[in-house]
C-alpha cells in the first residue's frame, strides 16, 4: 500500500480527472423517470444498478422492493482491512415531469447548455446521486488505500416521507443502523455544509359554528370567526424559548455571511425560532351566510432547541379552551443535528474548500431531508449538493461545474473518513 499521504494525493487526482464523468451519470438517470407522484421508480433503480456494475464490478449491489412501485438499492464495497463504515444516500424519486408546465427542453433528455444540466431531476437529486456513485466507483478502484467499507444506497421514496425508503433501510440493511457517517448528496449549496435541519408539524385546526343568515349575525355563530381566533393561538407558536446548544447557535451565526447571500436574508434568524405557515383554509358559501365549519392546515416548523412535545403542550394550551375547535397533528419529525466538531463535518468541510478553493459555511437546513433518519438513530450526517435551480418548475437546472465540486468533495471526504 502506497504511503499514506501518497495515497491521498493519487486518490484526489484520480477524483479531480474523473469529476466530468458526473454529467453523464445523472444523464443516464434523468433519462429514466421517476417522478413521484405516482412514485414508480422501478426502472431508474436498474439503472443505477447497471451504472454501478459498470463502474465497481466489485461491489455488491442488491435492489428490494418495498412495495408494488418502490424499490430501493443498496451498494457495497469493503476496503483493505477492518476499519469504520461510511453510507452514501440518496433518492431515487423527483418531483412530477408535469409536461404542462413551460418547459424550453426535453424534461428527460439531460441538456447540456451553457454550463448547465437541464431536466427534471438535474438538482433534485438525480445530479447528487451521480456525485455519490462516482465516489463510490473511485472508492472501489482505490480500495487498497482504505479500510472499512463504503455503502451506496438509493432510496426510493423521499418525496413522500421516506417510510419505504430510507427508513426501510435503516430497518433492514445489514450494518447501515452503525455507520459511522452519512454523506447525502441532496440539493443546496457547494458553499454551505449542512449538518442538521429544522423540524416540522403539520397540524390541521377545525372549527365548528351554527349556521345562519348573514342579516341574522345574532342567530348564527361563525365558524370562520372561530378559526382565526386559533390561528391566532398557533401563531403564538413563533415566541416559544428556544434552548439551543451553544455550537448549534454560534455555527449559525458564523455561517451568515456565506449562506445568506445564497439563501436568502433573513436565513438565519429563520433557523434560530419557530415558523408558522397557515397554508390552506376553508370555510363558508357565501358572503351573506354565517358558515358552519371551517378548517385550516398548518405547516410549524422547529428548530434545535424545541421538541415536537414542547410545540404541541403549546397547542394544547392555546386551542383546547377554545369552543367549537378541534385539532389533529398530520405529520411529526424532531429537529435533528449532527455536532458540528464530528469527523464527517470536519472532513467534508475541509474537503469542500480544498475543492473550491474558498470558504464554505457550515449551517443548518431549512428545509427537510432524509439525513433526518439517521440522525434519529445516531448517525452522524451531512447534507453537501448542488444548488436547485427551478426546483419542481420549468427547465429545472443544475451547474456542471457545481455537480463535479460535489463529486469530488464526496469522494474526498468518504476518503480521509474511511483512510483515518
Amino acid at each position: 500500500m502506497p504511503a499514506p499521504d501518497d495515497a491521498r494525493a493519487t486518490f484526489a487526482a484520480a477524483a479531480r480527472a474523473r469529476a466530468p464523468e458526473v454529467t453523464a451519470l445523472a444523464r443516464r438517470l434523468m433519462a429514466v423517470p421517476s417522478p413521484n407522484p405516482p412514485g414508480d421508480v422501478r426502472a431508474c433503480a436498474q439503472e443505477a444498478a447497471a451504472i454501478l456494475r459498470d463502474l465497481a464490478p466489485a461491489a455488491e449491489v442488491t435492489l428490494h422492493a418495498t412495495s408494488a412501485d418502490v424499490t430501493n438499492l443498496v451498494a457495497r464495497i469493503a476496503g483493505a482491512g477492518s476499519g469504520r463504515v461510511l453510507a452514501f444516500n440518496g433518492h431515487l424519486d423527483t418531483y412530477p415531469v408535469n409536461e404542462a408546465l413551460p418547459w424550453t427542453v426535453d424534461p428527460l433528455r439531460g441538456e447540456v447548455r451553457d454550463g448547465r444540466l437541464y431536466g427534471r431531476g438535474a438538482a433534485d437529486m438525480k445530479g447528487g446521486i451521480a456525485a455519490s456513485i462516482l465516489a463510490f466507483a473511485l472508492l472501489a478502484q482505490h480500495r487498497g488505500a482504505w479500510r472499512g467499507e463504503a455503502v451506496l444506497t438509493l432510496a426510493g421514496d423521499e418525496e413522500s416521507m421516506g417510510p419505504l425508503g430510507t427508513k426501510w433501510l435503516l430497518d433492514h440493511v445489514p450494518g447501515l443502523a452503525s455507520a459511522g457517517a452519512v454523506v447525502i448528496g441532496d440539493a443546496g449549496s457547494p458553499r454551505v455544509l449542512r449538518f442538521g435541519e429544522k423540524g416540522f408539524l403539520w397540524i390541521e385546526v377545525e372549527a365548528t359554528g351554527r349556521a345562519a343568515h348573514g342579516a341574522h349575525v345574532h342567530l348564527g355563530e361563525n365558524a370562520v370567526d372561530r378559526l382565526r381566533a386559533a390561528l391566532d393561538a398557533v401563531a403564538r407558536l413563533r415566541d416559544l424559548p428556544v434552548a439551543a446548544p451553544p455550537a448549534v447557535t454560534a455555527a449559525i451565526a458564523a455561517a451568515k455571511p456565506v449562506s445568506e447571500p445564497l439563501a436568502g436574508v433573513g436565513e438565519a434568524e429563520v433557523l434560530g425560532r419557530v415558523t408558522v405557515n397557515i397554508g390552506r383554509i376553508e370555510g363558508g358559501t357565501a358572503p351573506n351566510l354565517v358558515p358552519a365549519s371551517a378548517r385550516a392546515a398548518c405547516d410549524i416548523r422547529l428548530p434545535v432547541g424545541v421538541t415536537c412535545a414542547e410545540a404541541e403542550a403549546a397547542l394544547h394550551a392555546g386551542l383546547d379552551p377554545l369552543p367549537g375547535i378541534t385539532w389533529n397533528v398530520l405529520r411529526r419529525f424532531e429537529p435533528n443535528h449532527t455536532d458540528p466538531a464530528a469527523d464527517i463535518v470536519r472532513l467534508t468541510h475541509a474537503a469542500a474548500e480544498e475543492v473550491l478553493g474558498g470558504r464554505v459555511a457550515v449551517n443548518m437546513r431549512v428545509g427537510g431531508s432524509d439525513a433526518r433518519w439517521f440522525r434519529m438513530v445516531g448517525l452522524p450526517t451531512v447534507v453537501y449538493g448542488p444548488t436547485p435551480h427551478n426546483m419542481g418548475g420549468a427547465d429545472e437546472w443544475a451547474d456542471v461545474a457545481e455537480l463535479e465540486a460535489v463529486a469530488r468533495v464526496h469522494s474526498l471526504a468518504a476518503f480521509d473518513f474511511l483512510a483515518a
